[in-house]
């Protein structure tokens, strides 16, 4: 399938942080205590580990510090102040991605092993995953459509990366991706894959090995 152009990649992310901004800013107290399925997590940590790692990434530091001490950095702020944080840490990242051209893209990033493109998708599959705890924490129905696809092509670039497959996934409403050379089938529901391969459900769910999980140590 064709992969997403820099610029391309740019606007999906910068139009998650503002989806994510949007919601959390709506959100009242009794929200932003909500425990999340990752432990230890309360709606509040989910999105200062976002919000935390977004204003890191602007910064030119992107990997200084764990999840944890992102999300406890912020745990006492609004969600409304979080918000503001964002918008402000992504408009430093749009103005810094704006500058890149193709060969950038292509060349290496802060991120090891991770070349401009690979570190944009990286920081937006976080996003996603983490907007969608939030989302199941809360009841509010998860992202479909394109939204989905980009996580499924996240999700098979981080295999090919981790030497997982050969396979081939058909999901549902989502174009082929090959991982491996290809090789046996997974199909079904893309949403329920890309659960089962961040260690947020049961790999015996899509009928696949535990290992396809790309964030088992």
């Amino acid at each position: 399938m064709t992969e997403p152009t820099g610029a391309e990649i740019a606007q999906i992310v910068l139009n998650g942080y503002e989806a994510f901004a949007q919601m959390i800013e709506a959100l009242d107290r009794k929200a932003w205590h909500t425990p999340t399925r990752c432990a230890g997590w309360e709606v509040c940590d989910a999105a200062g580990h976002v919000v935390g790692l977004a204003s890191d990434s602007a910064a030119g530091t992107p990997g200084g510090r764990t999840a944890d001490e992102q999300a406890a950095a912020l745990r006492d702020r609004s969600p409304q102040d979080l918000a503001t944080q964002l918008r402000a840490a992504v408009a430093g990242l749009h103005a810094f991605l704006e500058l890149l051209d193709d060969a950038a893209w292509s060349g290496p990033s802060p991120v090891p092993d991770r070349t401009f493109a690979e570190a944009v998708v990286t920081l937006w599959f976080d996003l996603y995953v983490h907007d969608d705890d939030v989302r199941a924490a809360l009841g509010i129905d998860h992202a479909r459509g394109s939204t989905l696809t980009f996580a499924v092509i996240a999700v098979a670039a981080s295999l090919t990366r981790l030497g997982w497959g050969p396979a081939t996934l058909e999901l549902d409403d989502t174009p082929p991706i090959v991982i491996g050379g290809g090789g046996p089938k997974i199909t079904g529901d893309p949403y329920q894959f890309v659960l089962v391969a961040t260690g947020r459900a049961d790999a015996a769910t899509m009928g696949v090995d535990p290992s396809v999980n790309i964030y088992a140590p």
